[in-house]
Parts: C-alpha cells; structure tokens; sequence
C-alpha cells in the first residue's frame, strides 16, 4: 500500500468504483434521525439532556458520508457526538465522554468508526473513558469500510 507524505494508510487518494445501480433510488427521501444540536464532541455540553437515559453513539466525522443508511442503520434514536480522532485536538476527549458518562445514566455507547488506523484512536478514546467513569455501560464498536460496508 502507498503511504502519503504524512505516513498515514488512511489519508491515501483512493477512488471508489461505482456502477449505476437503480435498486436504491427512492422517491421518497430519508428522515433524519437527528435528535439534537449540536452534535460536535467539543461542543456538546456534558449535561446536555439527550444524555439522559440515552443511547449514545459516539462517531468518527467520515462515518456519516462514508455508509449511507447512517441515520436508519445508526443514528435513529440514539444520541449523537462526532469527532475526529486525526484532526481534531484530542486533548480534552476522554475527560469530557467520561464526564458525559458520569453525570448522565447512559443506557449504552456505541463507536462508529472508519476501517482507517487513525479512527481507532476513536475508540480508544472511548474505552477510556468508559474505564475513567467507573460506570459499566454496553459499549459496541463498528468499523465501516471505505466503500461504505459494515466491516464487523
């Protein structure tokens, strides 16, 4: 495999084939699932009151392009926090999912993550702060291909 200039198997140019496929084209459109705002993990407050007996899925930014039934296969009625384990500055991440965590009763958390190395810090943020919160909640974890399949 090609590494880029930054060393990461993740950040390659990739292009996915795709042939014209009628099967999935509906007049109708897809409802979001969206049950909050916001829904970034820096911006989400810890005590928020969607976090409150909730399913919480915590998912990676590309997640949500990347599988298109995101929000019937996903989303639907869960709460929602998105970061990026690459891009975004990480450093307050454990502390504030274990603070969601502690503050809230959490029904379950699940990871939605890329099949890219530099996601699963994602769900190592995410085992931390369950670890961190001293709470034993359900946690499941998700990997989604680049093409969009469910890898697990």
């Amino acid at each position: 495999m090609a590494h880029t200039a930054c060393g990461c198997p993740g950040s390659m140019a990739r292009v996915i084939e795709k042939t014209d496929n009628n099967e999935n084209t509906s007049t109708q459109k897809a409802p979001s699932e969206l049950r909050q705002w916001p829904v970034q993990l820096h911006l989400v407050p810890p005590t928020a009151p969607w976090f409150q007996n909730a399913d919480i899925l915590i998912a990676a930014d590309c997640v949500a392009f990347a599988l298109g039934s995101f929000h019937g296969d996903l989303l639907k009625g869960k709460a929602l926090a998105i970061a990026c384990p690459k891009l975004d500055d990480t450093t307050p991440y454990v502390e504030k999912l274990a603070a969601i965590i502690k503050m809230n009763e959490v029904k379950s958390v699940t990871v939605a993550i890329m099949e890219v190395p530099c996601c699963r810090g994602l769900d190592m943020m995410v085992r931390q702060a369950l670890a961190q919160s001293g709470k034993e909640i359900a946690l499941e974890t998700i990997v989604i291909g680049i093409n969009g399949e469910r890898r697990n």
